[in-house]
């Protein structure tokens, strides 16, 4: 019997949590402030360690009394290395950057389920899992103009299913299905020390090979504020909105309109120096997540390590 429960555990969370079990191509909260501004000429490597936990959980009521209350808990921690380079001839008057983004993580999820009976007895199951190792590809390329204080830009990114994926476990590493996500940004600038940035995008997810599920058209907002102390200190706050635009399709998704929803917010910090003829920028933010619907709710740190051989400005991760 609890291995019956256990399987009815892995099968409500996959058809209750949208983007096959929360899991999207944009990782929310990808772009803060200064996201406009233009960079320096040349080759640059940015880091990012980015560690997330997270839970969730949904329910059924049968007919003839009782329920099916099944949670889901995800921990996860990666890095991102994305060498980039960023042409000094203007492209359409901006600054044209491209940049490949390689990733390797682990994931460690559990899933959990209680049958109650029309009489109140009840029986509890849990499956876990994990799994770790390289993960997917994302390229990107972006262009940026400077008008003064006013900064804007345009991205597109891909996402390329190069990391291990099964269908049959509870995690990977990989998410098994290609997407690509474009959008707009702007950064306010002046001389004051005050930034403020908006990043604005779509993601469109192809159907994953595996499963015949297709994740829905996902929207998403980042957003990032801050004040330089100096030449080489900044603080602020950051958040995102990441809302999914059209439902999932295929697979489990026909037992329902499954959209995911869910808001973040928090403090950041970043400073600048110099290590041996290299310009070293950090940032560190965090956030608080809320109003979550079909998707794990927790929170997320990041923590940035931007490397150029040219002085950037101050401030700008």
């Amino acid at each position: 019997m609890r291995t019956t429960i256990a399987a009815l555990a892995v099968l409500l969370p996959a058809a209750a949590w949208a983007d096959e079990g929360g899991a999207s191509v944009w990782l929310p909260g990808q772009f803060a402030s200064f996201a406009a501004v233009p960079g320096d000429p040349g080759f640059s490597l940015e880091t990012i360690v980015y560690v997330r936990s997270a839970s969730s959980t949904a329910g059924v009521n049968f007919s003839r009394g009782g329920s099916l209350l099944a949670g889901l808990a995800v921990n996860e921690q990666y890095i991102y290395l994305t060498p980039s380079y960023t042409f000094a001839t203007p492209v359409l008057q901006g600054q044209l950057s491209l940049g490949v983004t390689f990733s390797a993580g682990r994931s460690d999820a559990m899933v959990s389920a209680t049958l109650t009976g029309p009489g109140g007895r009840s029986l509890t199951g849990t499956a876990s899992d994990s799994a770790s190792g390289l993960s997917d590809l994302y390229p990107i390329a972006s262009l940026k103009w400077q008008q003064g204080a006013h900064n804007a830009m345009v991205y597109a990114m891909g996402s390329v299913p190069t990391g291990p994926y099964d269908p049959n476990r509870l995690t990977g590493v990989g998410l098994g299905h290609w997407g690509v996500d474009w959008g707009l940004g702007y950064t306010f600038m002046p001389a004051s020390g005050f930034e403020f940035s908006v990043t604005a995008g779509l993601t469109y997810n192809f159907v994953n090979p595996q499963t015949g599920y297709q994740s829905g058209m996902d929207g998403h907002i980042d957003v990032g504020t801050s004040y330089s102390f100096g030449d080489s200190f900044y603080a602020g706050a950051a958040g995102y909105l990441y809302n999914q635009v059209s439902p999932d399709t295929g697979g489990s998704a026909r037992l329902g309109d499954f959209r995911s929803q869910v808001a973040g917010a928090g403090p950041q910090i970043g400073w600048s120096l110099q290590l041996g003829g290299i310009a070293t920028d950090f940032n560190v933010r965090g956030y608080k997540e809320f109003a979550a619907q079909n998707r794990p709710e927790g929170w997320n740190v990041w923590l940035t390590v931007s490397l150029s051989r040219v002085k950037r400005a101050v401030g700008k991760p």
